[in-house]
């Protein structure tokens, strides 16, 4: 379990929740477009509840989820392929 100054390290943007829980975020660029969106949302014990990764276009728009705890679904495509 990681604690909350290590999670601030990491992760430099969140948003606190009532319950004392967060949503912590961070944006890597893409190597050719577009950018990743990592997410980790704790209690607030900073127990690890959910963590998924977001894919944008370089218009900003979501395209692609993939959660990976506490069950990795896979990629998740949110737009149609052509």
């Amino acid at each position: 379990m990681a604690a909350r100054e290590q999670n601030e390290r990491r992760f430099k943007n969140w948003d606190d929740f009532a319950d004392g829980g967060r949503r912590y975020w961070t944006d890597r660029r893409g190597i050719v477009s577009g950018f990743q969106r990592m997410i980790k949302v704790v209690d607030a014990h900073e127990k690890t509840l959910q963590v998924v990764q977001e894919i944008y276009n370089d218009a900003g728009e979501l395209i692609e989820r993939h959660q990976k705890f506490p069950v990795d679904s896979g990629h998740e495509s949110l737009v149609d392929e052509e």
